[in-house]
């Protein structure tokens, strides 16, 4: 069958045209932290489970780590709060200010529950839910970036058959696509370092009840498919290690 060529209007083969991949490109989030008194600092999580980050929900994720900060910083104001009348009781030995006892009594009675927090006992529940919690998040990472690897070994297959077919607009579409999947996958492989750095927060309880901290190995720069299959099993060996120990202290 002959092919015939049809003359259309200007604007209607404008509207037939792929648009560039600039246009449809994914976006990427802007660092956001925020430097604690300790020296430390937050970082916003990428919630991928909400699709691409945004400076919008990058935002609102740190806002709702700011709230358990402050509630975690409670017992560490009421010990400042402590050591001043605690000073002025030790510089008037033998005889200390009456209102100086006073006012360490009060801050003493204060502190009573959060001296029970370091025997350990109490915080098993606490530790075992925190794993539990960082379980569920690493498995939603790695079946995303099983999800992720297989979508870029499709696309490497079907961008070979173009390039040997010399479809040009075929092999556009699909470096755009290749593209927008390696930046999702930058995205998942940047999530996972708030997860470690929430891993060695845990490991001093960890201690307290008996059990080994559990670090986050170095991830590297894991790109391509076989550098992000790589990563699949490393955390999939985490996740085992995190299993191990949430059983010991009750399962999840």
């Amino acid at each position: 069958m002959p092919n015939i060529d049809i003359t259309v209007d200007a604007d209607l083969q404008k509207m037939f045209e792929l648009p560039a991949c600039a246009d449809i490109q994914l976006p990427s989030p802007s660092p956001i932290k925020i430097t604690l008194p300790t020296g430390g600092s937050l970082n916003a999580f990428a919630d991928i489970s909400k699709g691409v980050p945004t400076d919008c929900s990058m935002v609102f994720s740190l806002m709702l780590q700011i709230a358990p900060l402050l509630a975690s910083m409670d017992c560490l104001l009421k010990i400042l709060k402590l050591l001043g009348p605690l000073v002025d009781v030790i510089k008037g030995l033998p005889f200390p200010p009456v209102k100086a006892i006073k006012d360490f009594i009060k801050a003493a009675v204060d502190l009573a529950p959060c001296i029970a927090l370091p025997t350990g006992a109490p915080l098993i529940p606490f530790v075992k839910d925190i794993l539990c919690l960082i379980l569920k998040v690493m498995q939603c990472l790695v079946g995303q970036l099983k999800t992720i690897v297989g979508v870029m070994g499709g696309l490497s297959l079907q961008l070979s058959a173009a390039q040997s077919s010399g479809n040009s607009e075929l092999i556009t579409t699909l470096q755009c696509a290749q593209e927008n999947a390696n930046v999702s996958a930058q995205h998942l492989t940047e999530a996972i370092a708030p997860v470690g750095a929430l891993l060695d927060l845990v490991g001093p309880m960890l201690a307290l009840t008996g059990q080994d901290p559990i670090k986050l190995p170095d991830m590297g720069g894991a790109a391509g498919v076989e550098g992000l299959n790589q990563l699949v099993i490393t955390l999939e060996g985490v996740m085992e290690a995190i299993t191990t120990v949430t059983d010991a202290l009750g399962g999840c």
